[in-house]
């Protein structure tokens, strides 16, 4: 009959004592994943309206920038060439040299991708004005029709 004590036995050397088994990995209950899914998912759709309306609001500033910059470069164009493009040129006349326009010294702009606005459109120019001005220069905004508000605001240049 053999008796356990609780001193300990002496090992050799160079022996370890044995590892107890591992117990399973702790980690999240499927439970705890669906609340931290159902939190996200409630942040996200508060979130999204906001980041939409701030989006669309942006593109309408960067329309109403790059009209500013059109403006500036047909400016140019006529400080050297005399006159702005005509209507049949149109604003292709800020990249390539108009055949008319011997004294061009362009391009007048750095990008052509500046010549389309934030929704995929080429910008609507028409020389001469109808609007009191040299000429028109505009979008129709997101959706691509006359008035509208907000982003689908037309941005002009009168």
């Amino acid at each position: 009959m053999r008796i356990f004590s609780a001193i300990p036995r002496h090992r050799p050397h160079g022996t370890r004592k044995p590892r107890p088994a591992r117990r399973a990995q702790a980690g999240f209950t499927l439970m705890e994943l669906l609340v931290v899914l159902a939190i996200l998912g409630l942040l996200a759709a508060f979130a999204a309206p906001r980041v939409i309306q701030y989006l669309s609001a942006a593109k309408s500033d960067v329309a109403a920038v790059q009209i500013d910059n059109l403006a500036a470069a047909l400016d140019l164009f006529r400080l050297e060439v005399g006159r702005y493009p005509t209507s049949d040129e149109g604003l292709e006349a800020l990249m390539t040299q108009p055949d008319a326009a011997p004294e061009w010294r362009g391009p007048y702009l750095d990008k052509r991708d500046g010549l389309t606005d934030p929704w995929g459109r080429p910008y609507a120019y028409s020389q001469p004005g109808e609007h009191g001005g040299d000429y028109d220069l505009y979008t129709l905004g997101a959706d691509g029709r006359e008035g509208g508000e907000d982003e689908n605001a037309d941005i002009v240049n009168w």
